[in-house]
């Protein structure tokens, strides 16, 4: 079993690791040093919402760092370019972003567009030679996540998928603490992920954009959760589903879906994903020995936990930040991540929610090994 030591260490090599400790509490990243090791330069291919929030965080990373933009509307090209500074040859838009290929000033695309898109994107991304990061879900299904890992393989390059939660400081030790043994044997979890959505016109409502509804959103929060929480991969999967509102949730777009799954160790989750109701941000792991909480689990921060043995006061960092930084790490030095965010990660999660939505339609509990 890995001590806190051991841990740690695996953690050194980043100038984020001394700030995974409490007595640096504080709300920006700590450099103890002035960084002179290779940056990875990043391209942002769709410039909405949650790329802002992307782009900003990265203005506090040493490691990672816009050098490229993509996005099919001129004037928020424009806008980016005077925010970010990066040069007109660096600027592309949907027809054109190929040429990357030639362009020795971006390393990895950051793929932030509307679910649907995902797919094809991504396997564009991997013949111009270029490393990808896929926001999350990677994929509308298991199939379509396949065929993106097996074209980045076929390509030579990496795909990450945004797990920003893998590198939370509250949820490593969690899993750190798990893995030695300090909760016994896990019994229960239970993950709930939702929020009230609003503009029913947004992508997220639409299927032909966003691939279903709360789960592929939010609900898929808990599904990794579930997995990390518990470090466990489940057996099967029952599930059923809810719609109020069938106006605003159309057909195949879910409002909320209740899941359960089981695990090889007996272990059992709870789960819930919603787009109709709110404050419902929170994981409870339940052990023969102790317990461990984090409410909230998953939004932007602070990331709030506590556990048998009394609160767990990690500092605050930008989710992003933090991610960018560690990704730089495992594309440039071939760093390990404590928990996995490749494409192979991603597709574990699809394949569970592929089984979810089968569930809801037939009643029936859902064999994984089956899939």
């Amino acid at each position: 079993m890995n001590s806190r030591r051991d841990f740690l260490q695996k953690l050194t090599g980043s100038a984020l690791a001394f700030s995974l400790l409490p007595r640096y509490a504080h709300s920006g990243i700590l450099h103890t040093h002035t960084y002179e090791g290779p940056v990875l330069r990043v391209a942002l291919m769709g410039l909405g919402s949650y790329a802002t929030r992307v782009a900003e965080a990265m203005q506090a990373c040493q490691k990672a760092k816009i050098t490229g933009l993509i996005s099919g509307t001129p004037a928020k090209l424009k806008t980016w370019q005077g925010k970010y500074q990066v040069p007109d040859q660096n600027c592309y838009n949907y027809e054109t972003f190929d040429a990357i290929r030639n362009n020795p000033d971006i390393d990895a695309v950051y793929v932030l567009t509307p679910n649907a898109l995902h797919h094809d994107e991504v396997i564009r991304v991997a013949k111009t030679g270029k490393h990808v990061i896929c926001e999350k879900p990677m994929g509308l299904n298991a199939k379509e996540g396949a065929e993106m890992v097996a074209a980045c393989k076929a390509a030579g390059v990496q795909l990450l998928v945004g797990y920003r939660m893998h590198f939370e400081p509250n949820t490593l030790e969690i899993i750190r603490m798990r893995n030695e043994g300090a909760f016994g044997k896990i019994k229960f979890f239970q993950g709930l992920s939702g929020f009230r959505i609003g503009d029913p016109k947004q992508w997220r409502l639409n299927k032909q954009l966003a691939g279903g509804g709360s789960l592929m959103d939010i609900g898929i929060y808990s599904i990794n959760g579930a997995r990390y929480m518990t470090g466990e991969e489940p057996l099967w999967v029952t599930a059923q589903e809810t719609k109020t509102d069938p106006v605003k949730f159309k057909e195949d777009v879910d409002e909320t879906i209740q899941f359960q799954l089981g695990f090889p160790s007996g272990a059992v989750a709870s789960c819930l994903s919603t787009y109709s109701m709110n404050y419902l941000d929170r994981f409870f792991l339940d052990g023969e020995n102790g317990f461990a909480e984090l409410q909230p689990a998953t939004n932007y921060g602070p990331i709030k936990g506590r556990t048998h043995k009394g609160e767990l006061n990690y500092p605050h960092i930008a989710h992003q930040t933090r991610q960018m930084e560690e990704m730089s790490d495992i594309l440039l030095t071939g760093k390990q991540p404590i928990v996995p965010i490749d494409g192979g990660e991603a597709v574990k999660d699809l394949k569970i929610i592929d089984a979810i939505y089968q569930a809801t339609r037939t009643g029936k509990k859902v064999d994984l090994s089956a899939l």
